[in-house]
């Protein structure tokens, strides 16, 4: 299932969206540019990683804060167009709704602040992984727990492969993320038996726990405060 739009009006411009659109957009094209050594290299430095996080703990590592920035830095990274794509266009139909709810600082703080902890769940989960966890994701995933959280009944026009034809319907927010947290959460479970406890490469403990730090941190920073707007039919 693929999110087009909502029907859910929104009262301001949000420019922190189109923002962090802009951002992920310019450091893929960027990435583009390097070489495979230089995206490696790349990636070693501004990734999480999470045994790399294990041993600024421990003391492992000369520069420790360095890597508490990578909570931070490996939101705007991404592995290929399908990657970024999906991300960003889930970005774009979530994310107005709930900067329009937050205002603009908020919103942002709320945004990167569920980005770090769900890149801390997935190093709970796996803290001696050597693989990069990049993307926006878990930013994301808190983004539309917060949506299923303050917009429930708002209708989400879905695109839906039928075979070889294509139909749109339009899914109450409750299902459609619903869906996609239980999915989430039962790859995340999955993962446990797994050598690498990313699920074969994917952070389902990152995108869970986003999710999760979403319905926490939105009430907090006042996301249920004034009246919820009638969507559009």
């Amino acid at each position: 299932m693929v999110p087009l739009h909502d029907d859910n009006p929104t009262t301001i411009t949000p420019v922190v969206t189109y923002g962090l659109i802009g951002i992920n957009i310019a450091v893929f094209v960027f990435q583009l540019s390097l070489s495979q050594e230089g995206i490696d290299g790349f990636f070693d430095a501004w990734a999480l990683v999470p045994a790399q996080l294990t041993g600024s703990f421990q003391g492992a590592l000369q520069a420790p804060i360095y890597e508490w920035i990578t909570l931070l830095s490996s939101q705007f990274l991404h592995g290929g167009f399908f990657h970024i794509g999906g991300n960003l266009l889930y970005l774009w139909v979530f994310g107005n709704n709930i900067e329009d709810r937050l205002g603009h600082i908020k919103f942002l703080i709320f945004y990167l602040g569920c980005g770090a902890l769900a890149g801390l769940t997935q190093w709970i989960f796996d803290p001696s992984s050597a693989l990069p966890t990049i993307g926006a994701s878990g930013a994301i995933a808190g983004v539309m727990g917060a949506y299923i959280l303050r917009f429930p009944r708002a209708r989400i026009v879905t695109l839906i492969p039928l075979i070889i034809i294509f139909t749109t319907v339009r899914i109450p927010a409750v299902f459609f993320l619903g869906f996609w947290f239980v999915q989430q959460a039962l790859f995340s479970i999955a993962s446990l038996g797994s050598d690498a406890g990313s699920g074969g490469g994917v952070a389902y403990w990152a995108h869970s726990g986003g999710f999760v730090f979403g319905l926490i941190l939105g009430p907090l920073l006042g996301l249920m405060g004034g009246k919820v707007r009638s969507p559009r039919r």
